[in-house]
């Protein structure tokens, strides 16, 4: 699914510290050397439209190696040719409560139409669950690692959904502003399952929409069926994809 908001955003600070492995071309960010060498734990980060072309979540990987103390891998579910490249991304609204106006839509409209093709054919979701799939097979055959946890951003917030509710890879999820997953994959979804969403969350998930998952959450509480799970708003948001001078939430 693409929204807006995929062909937006900020280009992080910095140059990545990782390395392109040999694992079908994933960023390999390593645990540091004040970590656990015999740690089994790795994160999995699947990443927006902008895919591995945009050095951010090369940048962000590194980050999560620094602070989590393990793995990361971000792997390149679009096979080196993502949707949106980082010559597309523009600045629209980065906070809430600032309007999408017509011409607006207008602009995205001719932004997104030459992305069409790969976001509907090339890079339909059976295409890129299925790299993603076969991704975390052929890691695991490798480093065998005992906890996996998966974080999606945007586009590949629909994939960990996705992956999550039809597979037993991931020990836990986190899911950034993600592609809107079904009620039949939330019912699937047996990871632990933690949501980072904006105040407004445009062409994604609704406030009324999110309201919903929460109440489909809190009624399995006390149940065989209860997953453990967190939903957090950051209020003055927009899409998870601010401005990086907006100083209330860089940090």
């Amino acid at each position: 699914m693409s929204c807006p908001n995929c062909f937006t955003g900020s280009v992080l600070e910095g140059e990545p510290t990782g390395v392109i492995s040999e694992i079908d071309g994933a960023y390999f960010a390593s645990c540091p050397s004040d970590g656990n060498p015999d740690s089994k734990r790795a994160i999995i980060l699947l990443t927006d439209a902008f895919g591995l072309k945009l050095q951010n979540s090369k940048i962000l990987a590194d980050q999560f190696a620094q602070h989590l103390k393990c793995d990361v891998w971000v792997p390149d579910f679009f096979a080196g040719k993502p949707p949106v490249t980082v010559e597309q991304m523009r600045s629209l609204p980065d906070r809430a409560g600032i309007k999408f106006g017509f011409w607006d839509v207008l602009v995205f409209i001719a932004r997104v139409l030459p992305s069409a093709p790969s976001l509907l054919i090339t890079n339909r979701s059976s295409v890129v669950d299925g790299r993603t799939v076969s991704f975390v097979q052929k890691l695991q055959e490798r480093k065998k690692y005992d906890n996996i946890g998966v974080i999606g951003y945007c586009f590949g917030g629909g994939i960990a959904a996705r992956v999550g509710a039809t597979t037993s890879m991931f020990n836990s999820i986190v899911l950034v502003h993600p592609s809107p997953p079904t009620d039949d994959h939330l019912k699937a979804i047996k990871a632990p399952t933690a949501w980072s969403m904006p105040e407004e969350d445009m062409g994604g998930i609704s406030p009324a929409r999110l309201e919903e998952i929460k109440r489909f959450y809190a009624t399995r509480k006390g149940k065989d069926t209860y997953v453990d799970y967190e939903i957090k708003v950051y209020k003055g948001l927009r899409c998870v994809r601010f401005c990086l001078s907006f100083t209330r939430w860089k940090n």
